[in-house]
């Protein structure tokens, strides 16, 4: 009984702390441009059908292998106790101190929604270690500090940067999620270390992979010292310089870290993935704090150039393994896709700041396709193998691993599932904004009044949806309810993908069983009422299969069709088709059934289609076809059941090859 009553009162007196600090998020904010502001994690109780089951999965298995990776398998906490002893050498690559952070913060989600002793006793175990590894003026950096101390922020592409960008992101998790501060005060005095070192004394710096800009804004939210505000747009400012360096047997270009023109002048995606989709999230955070115009033009000027012209149908972005990112408009292979798992996590991270930014439901709409197809594909459903990369087609070469030498992937996509809480609900002084549909707990203020919010659906199988709002006493204020672009046949903005057979829905809302007036505003449905306890918001979404196209410059899709059913993309996998998923064409305008499915215990929504399989006579003269029902399921449950064959874009027809003898 005492060990529950302590975890009781730690929760309670978390609670509060996390309330505190979203109270100090809101006072530092107030100049802030952003439309509203997120409720964040902390706050936000997940009940959900579909997401809970995979936070539990996080903390029993993803976590489980992240940390004996970190600190069983691997060295990388042992390097923080060395440099704590100021003995031994540095082991491993010199950014696996942030693999470290990244866990910490998947471990300060985790606690949420599942609290666990254990993994909290971890988490500060590793606190401590960090913590005694600290130099005396504020400087973190294992492999630096194990190997030539003096060569400290010299090496551009080294990722001191980086690393610290991670630590502050986690700082700030521990401390919202729990009230200890031991990590936020390991941050704020490297932060301290890094501005007197760099902005005010404006030293020629670069950071090579940028992550850092996200860290500083959130110390800067949770602190209120705008020297972390300064910093982060110092770390801006230095774009632009068209700066090259030289790494083992390669020179790296400046479009590889997007250095070719200063941020405010950038139009286009370039190089690679992850580190533009951290540059672009931070640079949205400060654009919100700042309001500074040139940022939010260059911001929706790049998302343009990514959404357009260089994004898969399952969310996620960068085709080549080469450079982990960009190459050319509309070059989106399908087999040799790289889409990083990272990037897609990024991609999430990016379109919830530009939405909190503008208040348009579009950049939702695809952090919700990353985030169901994407991202999530980076997770397998036994919650301890990982996929680096996301192909959307596979002639059974593809698996799932343990872990990787560079495990930036594991912890990532644990962080993002563990902490979905921060993507669902919105907040200002006048409205409440919903953008994901989760079934969710959560207490916010409006118009100077509490306000209980709960929500219960099924999605993403079925489209119903119901929301109870109860405010401590009758209020007037907005809600605001997205409707998805799917719903209107509106796959992306800029129409890369198109709908070939979809029919626009006209939503209804209820409020307490009765249709409820509401205007649309910027893809969201807006009901403006006087709520009292108890009020209760109903509505459904159809959830038709949609057969879906893509521009004729994408030339790896052309006379092809992908589906795609609410917001799950759809493939084909051997496992179900006989351990066949290539030979077949579909008719685009085939009748297309969904069935109750499970894929190892994960139950979902597949779907069954006719198909015409194609194969050789008897005697091998002649060509003949036969009539076949195709299965497909979501995307993100492939690869499952070992190596399989795959494709997300199925053809509806026979193309000639022709051989040259």
């Amino acid at each position: 009984m005492r060990n529950k009553s302590v975890k009781n009162h730690t929760m309670k007196l978390a609670f509060v702390l996390s309330a505190t600090l979203f109270l100090i998020a809101k006072l530092y904010s107030q100049h802030s441009i952003s439309c509203y502001t997120s409720v964040g994690f902390s706050q936000v109780e997940v009940t959900d059908h579909f997401w809970k089951p995979k936070i539990d999965l996080v903390a029993t298995k993803s976590l489980q292998a992240c940390i004996y990776q970190t600190e069983i398998a691997t060295p990388r906490i042992q390097n923080f106790i060395n440099t704590a002893k100021h003995s031994g050498k540095f082991v491993g690559i010199y950014y696996d101190d942030s693999d470290v952070y990244k866990a910490l913060e998947a471990m300060s989600y985790s606690l949420k929604n599942h609290p666990d002793t254990a993994i909290e006793n971890t988490a500060d175990r590793w606190i401590n270690y960090i913590a005694a590894a600290q130099m005396s003026d504020g400087y973190l950096d294992t492999y630096f500090q194990l190997g030539d101390i003096s060569k400290r922020w010299t090496e551009l592409e080294k990722h001191e940067d980086y690393n610290a960008g991670h630590l502050m992101e986690a700082a700030v998790a521990y401390y919202d999620a729990t009230g200890k501060r031991k990590l936020l005060d390991v941050a704020i005095r490297l932060a301290n270390h890094i501005d007197t070192t760099m902005r005010i004394n404006n030293r020629q710096w670069f950071s090579g992979h940028e992550e850092i800009e996200i860290g500083l804004m959130k110390l800067y939210h949770v602190t209120g010292n705008d020297n972390y505000e300064k910093l982060a747009n110092w770390y801006l400012n230095q774009r632009g310089k068209h700066i090259y360096a030289y790494r083992p047997e390669e020179w790296v270009k400046p479009e590889y870290w997007q250095d070719v023109l200063p941020v405010k002048d950038q139009t286009q995606i370039t190089g690679h993935a992850v580190r533009a989709m951290y540059l672009y999230s931070g640079t949205a955070d400060v654009a919100a704090a700042t309001n500074d115009s040139g940022y939010i033009h260059a911001m929706k000027t790049v998302w343009q150039d990514v959404i357009y012209r260089n994004m898969y149908l399952t969310g996620g972005i960068g085709p080549s393994g080469d450079n982990e990112g960009f190459t050319k408009d509309y070059d989106l292979p399908n087999e040799q896709a790289y889409c990083e798992t990272c990037a897609s996590v990024g991609m999430v991270l990016w379109n919830e700041r530009m939405n909190e930014l503008t208040g348009d439901a579009k950049y939702i709409d695809v952090l919700e396709r990353s985030l169901y197809n994407g991202a999530l594909d980076g997770l397998s459903l036994s919650g301890d193998r990982f996929f680096y990369d996301n192909p959307l087609a596979s002639n059974g070469q593809h698996e799932r691993s343990k872990w990787f030498g560079t495990a930036c992937c594991p912890a990532n996509i644990s962080r993002l599932v563990a902490g979905i809480g921060n993507y669902i609900y919105g907040v200002n002084d006048k409205s409440l904004w919903v953008n994901l549909f989760i079934g969710s707990n959560t207490s916010i203020k409006i118009n100077n009044t509490s306000v209980d919010v709960s929500m219960q659906t099924n999605y993403p199988w079925d489209g119903k949806v119901s929301i109870t709002v109860s405010p401590a006493e009758s209020k007037n204020f907005d809600v605001y309810i997205r409707i998805p672009g799917w719903t209107q046949n509106d796959i992306v903005d800029g129409n890369l993908y198109f709908v070939n057979n979809g029919v626009k829905q006209s939503p209804q809302f209820f409020v307490n069983g009765k249709p409820a007036d509401f205007k649309q505003q910027n893809g969201y449905a807006v009901i403006s009422n006087k709520w009292k306890k108890g009020d209760v918001i109903s509505f459904e979404y159809a959830m038709p299969v949609l057969a879906i196209s893509s521009k004729k410059e994408v030339l790896y899709d052309n006379d092809r069709i992908a589906l795609q059913r609410g917001p799950i993309v759809y493939c084909v996998e051997g496992a179900d088709n006989n351990n066949e998923a290539w030979n077949f064409i579909v008719n685009p305008n085939a009748v297309i059934q969904t069935i109750d499915y499970k894929i190892l215990n994960e139950p979902v929504i597949a779907l069954q289609i006719k198909a015409t399989i194609i194969q050789p006579s008897a005697d091998g003269s002649a060509l003949q076809s036969t009539e076949k029902t195709i299965t497909a399921i979501p995307y993100y449950t492939w690869c499952n059941r070992g190596k399989n064959e795959m494709q997300v874009w199925l053809p509806t027809k026979m193309k000639e090859i022709k051989l040259n003898y």
